[in-house]
C-alpha cells in the first residue's frame, strides 16, 4: 500500500505548480544553497538551474518533481513574507534592487529575463519602460552589465536596447537575447519581416563615434535554432563557402526581394547586410551575424558561436560597447573603426541660403582612393603591369617594411643558461601607430631629397653604413655592441642591407638617432598629413585595458603582481577573454586591411582588384606602422643589451626570447628601486609594455634545432608552449 501511496504522490508532484522564477532563487538563497550544489543534488549542470531560477527553461520530469519537493520544503521553512539573507551574492543589493524581487503584476505576460550562470548576477531588476507592442522588454539586471561592461542602454532613446541581438528560436517562439540580460519577443515569421521588425520596433543600434559619423546599424545574430525558423541552411555547401554566399535563387533571398529589400555586393553571406536606399538622412538598414556559417573565426572569436545566446549577446554586447558594434571580421570592422572615427565628408557652414553641402572632413583620408607610389605596390598591382612577366623585384624596387622573423644560434655562454624565456609587447602594433604622423593624401615623387623626419613616405636610402657595434643611445652617449648578436632594424629577416632600399620614414630616422648620416636618392613624400591613427589607437587602448581590468589585470600593478595577475587570466572570464582576443585581432587586421590583396575575384595580375577602390586602401599607412613597431622593438633591444650586455636569441613580430638563468622576466629584466630601465623593456598591461609569453629550457630549444637540423629555427614562434610540429618546421 505504501508503493500506491508513493506513486500517487509523485503523480500529484508532477502536476503540481512551480514557484515563480524569483521565488525559487529565493528560496534557495535563504537556505545558503549554491547553483553547484543544486545542480549535483537533482544530477542536472549548473546552467540547468541557473535556466530554471531565470524562468528561461522549466524543469521536466524525472528531475522536476524533485526540484518541486525541494522547493515546497523551502516554502515551509522560509514563507514569502519573511525577508531572507543573500548572501552567496557577490554584488551588494541595494534597497531599491530589493524592492524589486517580486515582479510586478502589471509586467506585459511576454517579458522576460535571460538566464546567467553566474552567482554575482542578481536577477532582482530594475523595471524599464516597456518597448511598443511585440517589442515588449524584460526588467535587465544591472549588476550583470556593470560586470561584463555591457550598456545598460543608452542616454539614445533609438537604441535604448543595446547594438545587437541574439536571435534564437525555441518551443514554437522566436527571442531575441540582448545585452544587459534583456530579452524581446520577436513576431516576424520570414527574413523580410524581421529586417522590418529590428527597424521599426526592436530599438537596436548604436550612436555614431564621430560627430560628422553615421549611427551603427542594429547587428542581428542567427542561431542555427533561427536559421532553421526562417528557412535558412545551418550551413553552407562547398560551392556557397568557396563563394562566401547563399545562391542568389535562394527563397529567402527572392523574399527579401519581394518585400523590396536589397543585399550589398557581399550577397546573403556570413555578414549579410540588408537595406533599402536610403530616404534623405533615414538609413534602414540590419546587418546579420551567421555564426554557423564561419562568421565568428574561431582564430580570433575561439568558441563565441557555440555560447547560449544570452552569453553571446553578452559577448558582442561587450566588445561593440568597447570597440564598435562588429562589421564583419576583425579586419574589417579594424579597418571600419578608422573610418567611423574619421568619416571622409561632414556638413559645411550654412551658405548664403541657409543650406549646408557635404565637404571634405579634414583629417581624413577622403571619400576617394589615392594612387600608391610604384615602390609601395604590391605584386600583381596595375601600377606594375608593364614589369616582365615573374619579374622579382629588389629592395631598390620594393617598400618592404614587415614585422621582425629572425633568430641566432645560441652562444656558449648562453647555453650554460638553463631557461629560454619569451616576452611579448602588449598590443604592439597599436603602439606603433600611436602617435605616428601618416600621410592623408597622394605621395610626390622628389630626387636627392633632404630627409626630414617629420615628413611621411617612403625613402630610397642606403643604410648598409650603419654599424650596430658603435650606436647612440642616448644624447651624446654611445655604447659599443656585439653587433653579430643584434638583428639589423632594416630587415624584416634581421639581415644587414647591401645597397640602396625603400623604407618608410620611422625607419630612415631611427638610422639618424642611432647616430649615422642618411642621404636619401629619391622619394615618394606625402605633403598632406596628420595623426590619422590617434583616435582609433585611443579607443582599442581603452577597450583592451578596460576588458583586462575586468578580468582582474590593473594597469598600476607592480611587476609581480603584473605577472601574477597575468597567470591564468584567462580562466577567470573565458568570455571576457575572448574579447581580448578580439580586440587585439582588430587592431593587427585594421592594420593589414590597409594593404589587402586580391581575394579570388577571378583577378589576374595587372588588374585592379576590389580593395583599390577604397579610400582606406593604403599600404603606405601599414608599412609605417609596421616600421614604427619594428623599431620600437629594437629600440629597447638595443637598449637592454647596452645596459645588461644580454642579447635576444630570436624575435618574432611582437616576441622576444632570452637565454636567463631563472624562468621568470624578472630574472633578466633589469629593475632598480622598483623601476625599469629607461627605454627598455617595462612590465605592464599597456599597449608597448610587455608581459611573459613563456618559459621552456635551453636544451629544449637546442634540441628542437637539431631535431630539424635547423639551428637559426625561430624559437619565438613556440616559445609560448613548446609545440612544434613538421609543418611548422617547414619539413
Amino acid at each position: 500500500m505504501s508503493e500506491l501511496f508513493d506513486a500517487v504522490d509523485a503523480l500529484v508532484a508532477s502536476r503540481s505548480p512551480l514557484p515563480p522564477p524569483a521565488e525559487r532563487r529565493r528560496l534557495r538563497q535563504g537556505h545558503g544553497l549554491t547553483l553547484d550544489e543544486v545542480a549535483a543534488a537533482l544530477r542536472v549542470r549548473r546552467a540547468t538551474v541557473s535556466g530554471w531560477e531565470a524562468g528561461r527553461t522549466e524543469p521536466r520530469p524525472p528531475e522536476r518533481d524533485a526540484y518541486a519537493r525541494m522547493l515546497k520544503q523551502l516554502a515551509e521553512l522560509y514563507p514569502a513574507n519573511v525577508p531572507v539573507q543573500t548572501e552567496d551574492t557577490a554584488v551588494p543589493q541595494t534597497a531599491a534592487v530589493a524592492a524589486a524581487a517580486t515582479p510586478s503584476a502589471v509586467e506585459p505576460a511576454q517579458a522576460r529575463t535571460a538566464p546567467t550562470d553566474s552567482e554575482a548576477e542578481p536577477v532582482n531588476t530594475v523595471r524599464r519602460p516597456p518597448a511598443p507592442a511585440s517589442a515588449a522588454v524584460s526588467r535587465r539586471p544591472p549588476a550583470q552589465a556593470a560586470r561584463t561592461g555591457a550598456p545598460v542602454g543608452g542616454a539614445d532613446p533609438r537604441f535604448e536596447n543595446g547594438p545587437l541581438a541574439v536571435v534564437d528560436a525555441a518551443e514554437g517562439e522566436v527571442l531575441a537575447y540582448c545585452v544587459g540580460g534583456l530579452v524581446l519577443d520577436v513576431p516576424a515569421k520570414t527574413i523580410a519581416a524581421l529586417v522590418d521588425w529590428t527597424l521599426r520596433e526592436a530599438r537596436l543600434g548604436q550612436p555614431k563615434l564621430s560627430g560628422p559619423g553615421q549611427d551603427a546599424d542594429p547587428l542581428l545574430v542567427l542561431t542555427e535554432a533561427a536559421l532553421e525558423r526562417y528557412g535558412l541552411p545551418v550551413t553552407l555547401t562547398k560551392e556557397e563557402r568557396l563563394a562566401g554566399r547563399l545562391a542568389q535563387g535562394h527563397k529567402v533571398i527572392k523574399q527579401l526581394t519581394r518585400a523590396h529589400w536589397q543585399l550589398t555586393k557581399r550577397g546573403f553571406g556570413p555578414w549579410a547586410r540588408i537595406y533599402r536606399p536610403a530616404q534623405g538622412t533615414e538609413r534602414a538598414c540590419v546587418q546579420l551575424c551567421i555564426p554557423s556559417w564561419d562568421a565568428l573565426d574561431a582564430r580570433h572569436w575561439a568558441d563565441a558561436g557555440q555560447l547560449p545566446p544570452a552569453d553571446l549577446a553578452r559577448l558582442l554586447g561587450t566588445y561593440a560597447s568597447r570597440v564598435m558594434t562588429p562589421r564583419g571580421s576583425t579586419a574589417v570592422t579594424g579597418l571600419e573603426l578608422m573610418t567611423a572615427l574619421h568619416p571622409p565628408t561632414r556638413a559645411s557652414q550654412p551658405d548664403a541660403e541657409g543650406k549646408r553641402r557635404s565637404e571634405h572632413n579634414p583629417g581624413s583620408l577622403g571619400r576617394e582612393p589615392v594612387d600608391c607610389a610604384p615602390c609601395e605596390a604590391p605584386d600583381g598591382h596595375p601600377l606594375l603591369a608593364d614589369l616582365p612577366r615573374f619579374h622579382r623585384r629588389t629592395p631598390a624596387e620594393v617598400l618592404m617594411e614587415e614585422a621582425y622573423d629572425w633568430a641566432r644560434p645560441l652562444t656558449d655562454t648562453e647555453c650554460l643558461h638553463p631557461h629560454l624565456v619569451g616576452i611579448d609587447v602588449n598590443m604592439a602594433f597599436a603602439a606603433g601607430a600611436n602617435g605616428l604622423t601618416v600621410g592623408l593624401g597622394a605621395p610626390t615623387h622628389v630626387t636627392n631629397p633632404v630627409f626630414d623626419a617629420k615628413l611621411p613616405g617612403s625613402w630610397l636610402v642606403d643604410l648598409s653604413h650603419v654599424d650596430l657595434s658603435r650606436v647612440k643611445v642616448a644624447k651624446d652617449t654611445w655604447a659599443h655592441l656585439d653587433a653579430s648578436l643584434l638583428p639589423s632594424p632594416f630587415t624584416p629577416r634581421g639581415e644587414r642591407p647591401t645597397g640602396p632600399a625603400w623604407y618608410a620614414t620611422p625607419t630612415v630616422a631611427y638610422a639618424v638617432e642611432l647616430g649615422y648620416d642618411v642621404c636619401p636618392l629619391e622619394a615618394y613624400v606625402r605633403h598632406d598629413h596628420g595623426r590619422y591613427l590617434d583616435g582609433w589607437y585611443q579607443r582599442l587602448r581603452d577597450a583592451y585595458l578596460a576588458t583586462m581590468a575586468g578580468l582582474g589585470v590593473e594597469p598600476d600593478l607592480s611587476p609581480r603582481e603584473f605577472l601574477a595577475a597575468m597567470d591564468g587570466y584567462r580562466h577567470r572570464d573565458p568570455e571576457l577573454a575572448i574579447v581580448v582576443s578580439a580586440i587585439k585581432a582588430t587592431v593587427k587586421g585594421g592594420i593589414g586591411k590597409l594593404r589587402e590583396r586580391p581575394r579570388g575575384e577571378d583577378w589576374r595580375p595587372g588588374q585592379p582588384w576590389r580593395a583599390l577602390a577604397r579610400p582606406t586602401w593604403r599600404p603606405d599607412i601599414r608599412a609605417a606602422v609596421i616600421s614604427r613597431t619594428r623599431i620600437n622593438m629594437h629600440r629597447k633591444i638595443v637598449k637592454h643589451a647596452a645596459f645588461t650586455g644580454r642579447y635576444p636569441v630570436a624575435v618574432l613580430s611582437d616576441c622576444a626570447v632570452y637565454a636567463s638563468e631563472g624562468p621568470s622576466p624578472l630574472d633578466f629584466l633589469p629593475y632598480r628601486d622598483g623601476k625599469p630601465l629607461p627605454g627598455g623593456f617595462k612590465l605592464g598591461i599597456n599597449p608597448g609594455l610587455v608581459k611573459h609569453e613563456g618559459t621552456q629550457s635551453v636544451l629544449w630549444g637546442e634540441g628542437v634545432r637539431e631535431q630539424f637540423n635547423a639551428p637559426d629555427l625561430n624559437l619565438a614562434r613556440y616559445i609560448k608552449d613548446g609545440t612544434v610540429t613538421d609543418a611548422d618546421s617547414g619539413e
